[in-house]
C-alpha cells in the first residue's frame, strides 16, 4: 500500500483551512464512519486520516468464529476498500499504532513517522479480548499477552487461521467461557467436524441473559449436537506440551485497530494440551479458544488526560468530557454525559459491545461531522463550538444466538418467577425488570424439555418488560418485535406459543426489522429483491442487510426465496 506522509494533511489543512479528522482505529464502526465521511473528503469539504494497527482493511470481527469455521471467506468480511479510499483522499496509515495524543498541540503520534495534526480526533478503538489469569498465560493486563501455541483469543484474521486448520483436521477444540460469542464459535466448530468442549464457571451458559431453566433447555440441545458443557467449572490452568510453531497473541499494546488484538507469530515452543480444572480435573483438547469477554481499549486516551469509566466517557453528542474536539464511538465509549442528575445515564453499564449501536454511531456521527454548522470563531473550523444535537437513545438490547438449529432469544431481565410476589408499586416490582414502580409484574412461562423449547414473558401492564425463548424461532421473533415496539401481549400469552406450529406460515409484517444491526426492514429488502437482487450477497450490498452479525441471512433468504416463488415463470 502507497505511504503517504502524515504532515500532508496538516499542510493542506493550514493552506486550505480544510477541517481535519483524524480516526484511530480501523475496524468495522471505523469503516462506517469514514463510509460516512467520504462524499465530504471526495468534495474536498473535509481531509480524513485513519490510524490502524492492523496491516489489512477494515473486516467484520462477529463473523471471525464464521471464518475460522469455513463458511465465509476475508473477501466476504471485509468492508473497506483501501484503493477506493485512497483514490478518494483518504489517508491510510495501516500497521501503525498511536504512541500518544499530544491534545493541547492536537497531535497524534504514530510509532514511526511525523505526528498528524487534527481538528476532530475519534477514537474508535474497540475493544481487547480478556485473557483470563491462569497459570500459563501472562496475568499482567498491562502488559501485551503473548498467548502460548493452540491458544486462541478468536478476535484476528489470524485467530480465524489457526481454528480453521483445527477443524478441518477434527481436532479438539475447548472453549473457555459460555457467553453467546463462545456458544456460536462452539456451535460452528462442531457442525464442522471439530470435536468441542465448552467450559464455563456459570450454573449454565448465557447466565448474564437467560434463567436457569432456559439454561437447562439450552445445554441438552447443545450435548444433542455432540458439544460436551463443562458447568461450575473453575479453571486455574493451561497445560501445555510438546512443541509448536506459529499462534496469535492478544491484547497487544499497541492502539489503532477497533479491537484488533495486533496478533504477532509466537516463537516455537509448548503448545496447549488441556485445561486444568479447580480440584484436580482437566479438560484435554488441542485448541483453546478463550471467550471470556472484552475490555474497551482506552489506555491511549487515558494517557491523554481523556476520562475513563469502563470506556472513554462522552456525553450524548458522543463529545468526550471537557473536550470538543475528540469524540469515541463503538465498544471503546461509554456514554455517560457530565450531568450526574441525568435519568438517561442512570443505568448506564458501560459500551455495549454490540455491533447495531456501534454502526448507528458512526452514522449519527459522520452526519454531524460532515454537516453544515456556523464558524465558532477565527481560529476553530466549522462546528467546533457548536452543541451537536443529542445522539438518539439506544433501545435495550436484544441477544439472538446465531447458530443453525440452536435458537435462542432474550431481552431485559427474566430473574423474576411466575409465582414471585411482587405487588404494585413495591420496591422488588420495578427492580426484577429494571423499571419504575407501577403495575405489578407478571411472569409467564411454557416448557417442553423433551422438544427442547421454552419460553418466559415478563410482563406489566401488558407490555412485555423481558423474555427468553428457546427452540421457538417465530415466538421469538414476534417477542422481539413486540418488545422493540413496547406494545402488549395479547391477553392470551399461549397465542404466541401456536406460532411455531408445524404448517403455519410466518408473520408477514413489511415494517418489522429483519436485520437489527443495520436496521433494515422487510420493506427494503423486499423491494432490493424486487430490483433485481437474487442473492443475499446482492441484497446485502444494496441495503447493507446481513453485514453485521449475520444472524439474519437465514430471513434475507427466505423473502428472496417468497418473492421468487411468487413471480410468475
Amino acid at each position: 500500500m502507497t505511504r503517504i506522509d502524515s504532515a500532508a494533511p496538516a499542510a493542506r489543512e493550514a493552506a486550505t483551512g480544510t477541517p481535519h479528522v483524524v480516526i484511530i482505529g480501523f475496524g468495522p464502526v471505523a469503516a462506517r464512519l469514514v463510509d460516512g465521511l467520504l462524499a465530504a473528503v471526495r468534495t474536498g469539504a473535509l481531509a480524513v486520516t485513519v490510524v490502524g494497527d492492523e496491516q489489512h482493511a477494515a473486516y467484520n470481527r462477529v463473523l471471525v468464529a464464521d471464518l475460522g469455521v469455513g463458511r465465509t471467506t476475508v473477501d466476504a468480511i471485509t468492508l473497506a476498500d483501501t484503493a477506493e479510499l485512497e483514490a478518494a483522499g483518504v489517508v491510510l496509515h495501516l500497521g501503525r499504532c498511536v504512541r500518544r495524543v499530544d491534545r493541547a498541540r492536537r497531535l497524534v503520534h504514530l510509532s514511526d513517522g511525523p505526528a498528524v495534526h487534527y481538528d476532530r480526533l475519534v477514537f474508535a478503538t474497540g475493544a481487547r479480548p480478556v485473557v483470563p489469569n491462569l497459570r500459563g498465560l501472562n496475568p499482567d493486563p498491562e502488559l501485551p499477552v503473548r498467548l502460548p501455541a493452540g491458544v486462541t483469543a478468536l478476535r484476528d484474521l489470524k485467530d480465524a487461521a489457526a481454528l480453521h486448520r483445527a477443524v478441518l483436521g477434527g481436532r479438539r477444540v475447548v472453549v473457555l467461557g459460555g457467553g453467546i460469542l463462545g456458544l456460536e464459535a462452539a456451535l460452528a466448530a462442531a457442525e464442522e467436524g471439530a470435536r468441542v468442549t465448552v467450559v464455563h464457571h456459570g450454573a449454565h451458559t448465557l447466565g448474564r441473559s437467560i434463567d436457569a431453566d432456559a439454561g437447562k433447555v439450552l445445554a441438552a440441545a447443545l450435548r444433542a449436537r455432540g458439544i460436551e458443557v463443562a458447568a461450575n467449572a473453575r479453571s486455574t490452568a493451561v497445560v501445555l506440551a510438546g512443541t509448536a510453531v506459529g499462534g496469535a497473541s492478544a491484547g497487544d499494546s499497541g492502539t489503532g485497530g477497533d479491537g484488533g488484538t495486533g496478533g504477532r507469530p509466537v516463537a516455537p515452543g509448548p503448545s496447549f494440551s488441556a485445561l486444568e480444572l479447580d480440584g484436580g480435573g482437566t479438560v484435554s483438547g488441542d485448541m483453546l479458544v478463550l471467550s471470556c469477554g472484552v475490555r474497551p481499549r482506552t489506555e491511549v486516551a487515558a494517557g491523554s488526560g481523556l476520562r475513563t469509566g469502563r470506556g472513554i466517557l462522552v456525553d450524548h453528542s458522543l463529545r468526550a468530557h471537557h473536550d470538543p474536539h475528540v469524540f469515541a464511538i463503538g465498544d471503546c465509549a461509554e456514554v455517560r454525559c457530565p450531568d450526574a442528575g441525568c435519568r438517561e445515564c442512570a443505568g448506564s453499564a458501560g459500551p455495549l459491545g454490540l455491533i447495531g449501536p456501534g454502526w448507528r454511531q458512526a452514522d449519527w456521527l459522520a452526519g454531524f461531522l460532515a454537516g453544515p454548522a456556523e464558524p465558532a470563531g477565527p481560529a476553530e473550523p466549522a462546528g467546533l463550538g457548536e452543541p451537536a444535537p443529542p445522539l438518539p437513545a439506544e433501545h435495550a438490547p436484544v441477544m439472538l444466538l446465531k447458530a443453525r438449529g440452536v435458537d435462542v432469544a432474550a431481552a431485559g431481565n427474566v430473574a423474576a418467577g411466575p409465582f414471585d410476589n411482587f405487588p404494585a408499586g413495591s420496591p422488588d416490582s420495578s427492580a426484577a425488570v429494571g423499571g419504575s414502580a407501577g403495575a405489578p409484574l407478571r411472569v409467564s412461562v411454557w416448557a417442553d424439555p423433551e422438544h427442547g423449547k421454552y419460553v418466559k414473558m415478563a410482563t406489566r401492564d401488558g407490555v412485555l418488560e423481558g423474555f427468553v425463548s428457546v427452540g421457538m424461532p417465530r415466538a421469538a421473533a414476534e417477542l422481539v418485535l413486540l418488545f422493540e415496539r413496547r406494545a402488549e401481549l395479547p391477553a392470551d400469552r399461549s397465542a404466541l406459543l401456536v406460532l411455531d406450529g408445524a404448517g403455519l406460515p410466518a408473520r408477514n409484517d413489511p415494517a418489522r426489522t429483519v436485520c437489527r444491526c443495520a436496521g433494515v426492514d422487510q420493506q427494503a429488502i423486499a423491494a432490493a429483491v424486487a430490483g433485481g437482487c437474487a442473492t443475499v450477497a446482492e441484497v446485502s450490498a444494496t441495503t447493507r442487510a446481513g453485514t453485521g452479525c449475520g444472524g439474519c441471512h437465514g430471513d434475507v433468504r427466505a423473502l428472496i426465496e417468497q418473492h421468487f416463488q411468487a413471480a410468475p415463470a
